[in-house]
């Protein structure tokens, strides 16, 4: 098992990060790094509270956790630290701004969400019923014919075949 430098574990962290946000895989190949080591160094990393993407995607693909943690790291920030975080990111205010006001959005409407649940889950429960219904009325058809088909075969069996004269 290879021991890395911290500065060496440090230098392909920041890269993983945004602004670069170089995949594990281009990074593995560039440094000469195994992929499941920087899978652990990303993973702790994340589980220290640093956000790592590290993906190589852009901002707008991110993961909505991702970009839940930007908007608590940006709330208690002025404009001018807002800046600053934005360009160490690799981001743009607005961005962030638009991903605050999905968040706070995110609940707004729970109450037209759970009516407009109620009415189409009455609606599909009057559907469910329906087919009910109507399935049992074909059950009870076939089962007839079933039963009427058996009794033929039977009277056949008997008196044997009705010939036409």
């Amino acid at each position: 098992m290879k021991h890395y430098s911290a500065q060496r574990k440090e230098s392909a962290l920041q890269k993983m990060m945004p602004p670069s946000n170089i995949s594990i895989t281009q990074l593995s190949i560039e440094m000469g790094i195994g992929e499941s080591t920087l899978y652990n160094w990303r993973k702790q990393a994340v589980n220290k509270g640093h956000l790592v993407p590290g993906d190589g995607k852009n901002a707008e693909q991110w993961s909505s956790a991702n970009k839940f943690s930007v908007v608590l790291e940006t709330a208690s920030l002025n404009q001018a630290e807002l800046a600053e975080y934005c360009r160490n990111k690799g981001l743009y205010a607005e961005q962030i701004v638009a991903w605050r006001s999905a968040c706070m959005d995110a609940n707004a409407n729970v109450k037209e969400q759970e009516k407009t649940f109620i009415i189409e889950a009455k609606k599909d429960k009057k559907q469910i019923n329906q087919l009910e219904k109507e399935l049992l009325r074909k059950d009870r058809a076939l089962a007839e014919t079933a039963a009427l088909l058996v009794l033929r075969k039977k009277a056949n069996a008997i008196w044997g075949e009705i010939e036409d004269e």
